[in-house]
């Protein structure tokens, strides 16, 4: 893999929901066998955008609608050809997701921890994040967040790919929302494995239909 690194070009990329570390899918990021990833810093972006959790999986996006929301905190990352191929699958770049170079701020994470105020320990960089282009309008009307946490306040817990109905397209279901940010027609309860019967116990979470 290292010997690949010299031959790829190297990508700098903004994560700001289950990639970050500690969140659901941040193990695809730490497999070496999906590519090589290097941990920069924690970023800032240098706009307000929405940071939402939508569809019945509870999955965090950026919305594609500067100005709007809040200057949303993340990781950077340099990953090489390989890995940036794998966080395009992922995030199904181009057809769901879009993939668009900005300008982030980026500072060394023991400095912003220490610090009250990041854009003055920061500097500028640019990156890939990942947006959504297209959405109805009904999701700028969710609770926005400057930062996601699967362990949040919201009570949203991401439902991960491989315990999901694979009848069900959440695709389609990009702004059926009510005003509460919860689906309106069916919610989804993700359930700890360890409160269901050993036949159920299928991983971290149990994701059913309500």
């Amino acid at each position: 893999m290292y010997e690949n690194l010299f031959k790829s070009p190297l990508h700098r990329v903004f994560v700001y929901g289950t990639l970050k570390r500690g969140e659901p899918n941040h193990s695809l990021i730490q497999d070496t066998s999906n590519g090589y990833a290097k941990f920069l810093g924690l970023g800032k972006t240098t706009i307000p955008y929405p940071l939402i959790i939508a569809t019945h999986y509870n999955i965090p996006f950026l919305l594609k609608k500067p100005g709007f929301g809040h200057h949303v905190f993340g990781e950077v990352y340099d990953v090489d050809t390989q890995m940036l191929k794998k966080l395009d699958e992922l995030e199904e770049h181009p057809t769901f997701y879009e993939r668009s170079e900005e300008n982030v701020l980026i500072a060394p994470e023991a400095k912003a921890k220490a610090s009250t105020n990041f854009d003055t320990i920061s500097t500028l960089t640019k990156v890939w994040i990942y947006f959504l282009p297209r959405f109805r309008a009904s999701l700028l009307e969710s609770p926005m967040y400057s930062s996601y946490s699967n362990e949040g306040s919201h009570g949203l817990k991401y439902c991960e790919k491989y315990v999901r109905d694979s009848s069900y397209d959440h695709r389609r279901e990009r702004g059926e929302y009510s005003k509460a940010g919860r689906p309106a027609l069916t919610k989804l309860f993700c359930i700890k494995h360890d409160a269901l019967p050993p036949h159920h116990q299928i991983g971290h979470e149990y994701c059913e239909f309500r």
